[in-house]
């Protein structure tokens, strides 16, 4: 199954869309890589998911990524007599750890760690933003606040402290338990929420062990000011817009988002574009043509992938949501002015063999009119290095190891190919020869253009390049 863009589409499941029918009808609809979404459900609903879909792997004969997203520190507040409380502006309002349930004039807030971190002064939002407290007096028990927006208020509602380092570990011991669980699934990547410094990352790589890949959700501002470091120890990127925009003014998201995908292009990291992309679609079958526009700006800025959460997961229109996100990708990459935004936007090459060669590889592909660029890896970097280059033809990622085709479903204009190992040089080239032929890339008399990293096997060595004919 090959698809007709280079952008790829993530789709989280959830009630909506758990039963085998319905996934490998959103697999059909265009979906790469699926969604475990660990804040909802229980591990054995992600299990039956996982082994429904692998089922689907084996049935299309098509690598399938699989991300499980841990939910990561979510601050709650406790319970309201009655389930409720309406505040005012103006009004005074207490936060405690008294676990009592809460009303007009105080709520539990079950979180020693934020009065330890809070200031006179400090902002705290809750419900996503829609009421925000003033901090007027506290210490490691309580907070007095002044109420600066009210709105009705009901039991665990969310709580977010902006531009607070707050003393916590992006790991909770539910997320503890869930990565155990998923990493004894098999799972391709792992999601780290509300991540807020680089050891954060480190910490999760250390427990993860090479075991599956890491990528990072990007929803604390804390983490932007240390972008480069979080970048450089991820695997991949998240732009995870909602939090990310309750906790900074919405003016600021659209550049932060430019310039996540930017430092994520430049270190050739797959970046994700998430969060309320077509929303409405939730409840009606079309989305409004401001989130058709959404997506097309993340395209058109050349984030590798673009991400359906609720609308997938809870929907009513699960499928109409993938379809008009495909529709949509491949409307953007026809546009003339889509290969005149990747060119103008980049990256220079680093300076060592395996970006000399994948430059190289783009480059030869364009002046040739090549079918395919096919890069032959072993644990993927070959094959990221020629989609960071952004080719106008399609990579074909050839591997020997199912981990990396699953992963590689995430990257780029990559179509990842699990195919048995070569023993020799001439045997790698024969078998990319045959795959872009099979697959229907390259038809007789077309040319392909080869990379790969010789001797076979080591890592990142990226050092050959090959054209070669399809001889049908």
């Amino acid at each position: 199954m090959r698809r007709q863009r280079s952008a790829k589409i993530v789709a989280t499941l959830g009630p909506a869309s758990s039963s085998p029918k319905m996934i490998a009808a959103l697999f059909d609809a265009g979906v790469d890589v699926f969604r475990l979404n660990f804040s909802h459900g229980t591990q054995d609903d992600h299990r039956q998911r996982l082994e429904t879909l692998r089922a689907l792997e084996r049935k299309s004969e098509r690598p399938i990524g699989v991300m499980a997203d841990l939910q990561g520190p979510k601050l709650r507040l406790g319970t309201f007599k009655g389930g409720k409380a309406k505040l005012v502006a103006g009004q005074k309002f207490r936060l405690d750890l008294d676990k009592a349930p809460g009303d007009q004039e105080r709520a539990p807030l079950p979180h020693p760690e934020i009065f330890a971190a809070l200031e006179t002064g400090a902002e705290l939002l809750l419900d996503d933003g829609n009421v925000r407290l003033r901090v007027d007096r506290h210490d490691a028990k309580f907070a007095e606040t002044t109420v600066m927006a009210g709105s009705d208020l009901s039991d665990r509602k969310g709580v977010n402290v902006p531009g607070v380092v707050l003393p916590l570990s992006s790991l909770t011991t539910k997320d503890r338990s869930d990565l155990a669980y998923a990493l004894q699934l098999g799972v391709d990547w792992i999601a780290l929420s509300f991540v807020q410094r680089p050891d954060d990352v480190a910490e999760a790589r250390k427990l993860i062990a090479g075991r599956a890949a890491v990528l990072v959700k990007l929803e604390k501002p804390a983490a932007i000011g240390h972008l480069q470091e979080i970048v450089d120890l991820s695997d991949a990127v998240m732009v995870a817009r909602g939090d990310l925009g309750v906790e900074m003014p919405p003016e600021d998201v659209p550049p932060i988002q430019r310039r996540i995908v930017q430092v994520c292009r430049i270190a050739g990291k797959p970046v994700i574009i998430a969060t309320q992309m077509l929303e409405s679609m939730v409840r009606l079958p079309v989305p409004t043509r401001a989130e058709a526009s959404d997506v097309a700006t993340a395209i058109y800025e050349g984030a590798d992938a673009v991400m359906l959460s609720a609308e997938t997961a809870a929907g009513a229109y699960p499928i109409e949501a993938v379809s008009i996100m495909d529709r949509i990708i491949r409307r953007v990459e026809a546009d003339p002015n889509f290969r005149l935004a990747m060119q103008s936007t980049h990256a220079e090459p680093e300076h060592t063999d395996s970006d000399a060669i994948s430059a190289a590889a783009r480059q030869v592909a364009h002046t040739i009119g090549a079918a395919a660029i096919v890069s032959y890896t072993t644990s993927g970097a070959t094959a990221l290095r020629a989609a960071r280059e952004r080719p106008e033809v399609p990579v074909i990622g050839l591997t020997s190891k199912i981990e990396t085709a699953r992963r590689l479903a995430l990257a780029w204009g990559v179509h990842s190919v699990h195919t048995s190992d070569v023993t020799n040089f001439n045997d790698m080239v024969q078998k990319a020869i045959d795959l872009a032929a099979s697959d229907g890339f390259a038809q007789k008399g077309a040319r392909i253009v080869i990379t790969a990293g010789v001797p076979f096997g080591t890592p990142g060595a990226t050092n050959v390049l090959r054209i070669a004919w399809v001889e049908g």
